[in-house]
C-alpha cells in the first residue's frame, strides 16, 4: 500500500490513459465498421482495427502533438519567463544556471545521480536528458504518423480509384499539415493558458498552483 500511496499519480494517469486508449479503440473500430457498412464493405474485428493504419495515424497525431508540447515547454522555460506564473522559475533565474544551483560536478550531493558527478559528454548528456527524451519521442511519433497516415491516405485514395502517393508528398500534402497544426495549436493554447492563468487563479493543495494568499506577482512559487 506504501508503494501505490507513493507512486499513485504515475499510476491513476496509467489506467486513466489504457481507458482512454480502450476506449478510442472500441469507437474508432465502431465508426470504422458504420463507414464500411455504408459503402457495402466488410467489417472488422477489434483486433484488426487496432493493427489498422486508421487507428495508428490517430494514435500517433495525438501523441506527437503532446510531445512536442512537452519538447518545448521543457526548452523553452530554460531561458523564457513569466512573472507571476507557477509555470516559469523566477525572473532573474533565467538560463542554465551555475554548477553550483544544479548540484552537478564538484558540488554534486553524496546521494547525487552518478551521472551528475561525471564531467564532459556524460554530464551533458544527463543535464539535457529529459528534453532530449521528449525531444526523440516526438520525432519518432510524428514519424509513426507520417507513415500510418500515409497508408490510411493511400488507402482512401485507391477506394476513390486514385494513384497512392509517396512518403514524401504525403508529409508535404494539405492532409497531413490540416492533421498536425490542429493538434499543435490546441495544444499550445492549453500551454498558454496554465502559464497565464496560474497568474491570478488557484488551486489550494496543488502544486500547478502557488499558495492561495500568495500575491499575483509571486513567480516560480508552489503551493
Amino acid at each position: 500500500m506504501k508503494w501505490i500511496k507513493e507512486n499513485s499519480l504515475a499510476l491513476a494517469f496509467l489506467v486513466m490513459f489504457l481507458l482512454a486508449l480502450g476506449g478510442q479503440a472500441v469507437a474508432g473500430m465502431l465508426d470504422f465498421n458504420d463507414q464500411q457498412r455504408a459503402l457495402g464493405d466488410q467489417t472488422i474485428s477489434i483486433w484488426k482495427y487496432v493493427a489498422s493504419s486508421d487507428f495508428a495515424v490517430n494514435v500517433a497525431e495525438n501523441w506527437q502533438s503532446e510531445y512536442l508540447q512537452f519538447f518545448l515547454y521543457i526548452v523553452l522555460t530554460v531561458w523564457l519567463v513569466q512573472k507571476g506564473s507557477t509555470e516559469s522559475k523566477a525572473v532573474e533565474d533565467a538560463g542554465a544556471e551555475s554548477d553550483k544551483e544544479q548540484q552537478v560536478g564538484a558540488h554534486a550531493e553524496a546521494d547525487s545521480p552518478a551521472w551528475a558527478k561525471a564531467r564532459g559528454l556524460r554530464l551533458w548528456m544527463f543535464s539535457n536528458s529529459l528534453g532530449l527524451v521528449m525531444g526523440l519521442i516526438w520525432v519518432l511519433s510524428w514519424l509513426a504518423q507520417s507513415v500510418a497516415g500515409q497508408s490510411a491516405y493511400n488507402a482512401e485514395r485507391l477506394g476513390d480509384l486514385r494513384d497512392p502517393v509517396s512518403w514524401g508528398a504525403y508529409v508535404t500534402s494539405p492532409e497531413f499539415w490540416n492533421r498536425s497544426l490542429q493538434n499543435w495549436q490546441s495544444e499550445l493554447l492549453a500551454v498558454l493558458s496554465m502559464v497565464v492563468l496560474s497568474i491570478y487563479l488557484r488551486q489550494r493543495g496543488s502544486p500547478e498552483s502557488k499558495p492561495v494568499g500568495a500575491p499575483h506577482a509571486a513567480t516560480g512559487v508552489e503551493g
